[in-house]
Formats: C-alpha cells, structure tokens, sequence
C-alpha cells in the first residue's frame, strides 16, 4: 500500500487481510483504502510527522548473538511468517530472528538480504524493507501467556537504499504500552551502524483465542 504513497507512509489495518485474494485500491482523499467488495481491509496515507528516538545499533556479531535468543525458537504462534517464521527455508523468506540484545532494551538481529529481493539487482525492493521493520518491533515485549499479538499499523520512513548481500541490522524496541496495545520501534542499519536504511513504528494489539 505505501507504493501508492509519496514518502514516508502510514498503513492501518482494519481487519485480517486474505491471502490469495484480489484486492481493490481506491484513492482517497490524500491516501488510498484497499478494499475487497464491501469490506474495507486497510487503509494508507502519507506521515512526514513521524518522529522516533532511535537507539544506536548493537553491532553486527551482537545481534547475531542476540538472535540466538529469539524467543520464537520456544513457541511461535505464526511459525510460517515470511518475516520471522521459523519454518522457513533460506531464500524462502526474510528469517529475520530478533532476540533480547544484553543488557539493553532492545531485540536485535542480522539480515543479508538475498539477491532474489531486488528487481534491479542494486537496491532491495522497498516492500522488503518494510518487512524488515515489522516483525522485529513485535518480540520487544513479553507476549501474552494466551491469545497473541497481531499488527494493527505501522508507518515507516525508508532513508538510505540497501544493497542485496549487504549485511546489515535490524533492532525493535518498545516505545510503550496502553492496555493491550503496545507501541514499538523498528531500524535498519548497515553492519557498522554508520547508515540507517529506514524507521518504522508500530502499534500492536493483545488479541485473546477465539473460544
């Protein structure tokens, strides 16, 4: 959605997206609504005024440690994930594996990205990086013992291009909390921490298991 949209953007979602399903995109107003029929699925504008505290960067083998300790390795209630899934294979998703960083509050991971997420074969499709700045801002908070956690928006604001096959970093921290919703940060970095790729930051909802 945030193709649709000039610069930094802000997607909300407003139900469960379906999977393998032809979706509408219509204008409005400064931003778009996708749609499929009657029902309103998400909706995107543009966001200038996103303002983030980002903490500096573990370094590369830090995070790498740091994933080590992914929480989802234990239980995961989505282990299909193209970001974060454990169940998938090399070249068959991001694997993006944020674990608690030593004494910081933070999650960290390492990400090269493969060749394969670039149509030029020079940047990284953006849609990739805005992956990369979802799933992490979602283990940088203990999850509920029930129900889990599932996205309700994220606005983003990609800076520098990244280079398929270049290491790089990506930490998620959380910002605060007001009753079942959190709110989260997420960064890209190079390897050295010289260069963020782009910022996002989150709103997530506790949601409770259907009885």
């Amino acid at each position: 959605m945030a193709e649709f949209i000039d610069g930094p953007a802000r997607v909300r979602l407003r139900v469960p997206p379906p999977l393998d399903a032809p979706l509408d995109v219509e204008r409005h107003g400064d931003g778009v609504r996708v749609v499929r029929g009657e029902t309103r699925i998400a909706e995107a504008w543009p966001a200038s005024d996103l303002e983030l505290d980002v903490p500096a960067p573990p370094g590369f083998d830090d995070a790498e440690r740091a994933s080590r300790d992914f929480s989802g390795f234990r239980s995961h209630r989505f282990p299909t994930c193209f970001v974060c899934g454990v169940d998938r294979k090399p070249g068959d998703g991001l694997r993006l594996f944020a674990g608690p960083v030593a004494d910081r509050d933070l999650v960290a991971c390492t990400w090269i990205p493969d060749p394969s997420l670039s149509k030029d074969g020079r940047t990284v499709d953006p849609v990739f990086v805005w992956s990369a700045l979802d799933c992490p801002g979602g283990f940088s908070f203990p999850h509920p013992r029930s129900g889990t956690i599932l996205l309700g928006e994220l606005t983003v604001r990609l800076q520098a291009p990244l280079e398929p096959g270049a290491p790089a970093v990506v930490i998620g921290w959380q910002i605060g909390r007001d009753g079942r919703k959190h709110f989260t940060g997420t960064a890209l970095f190079s390897s050295g921490g010289a260069v963020c790729h782009g910022a996002g930051r989150a709103t997530w909802f506790e949601v409770p298991d259907d009885p």
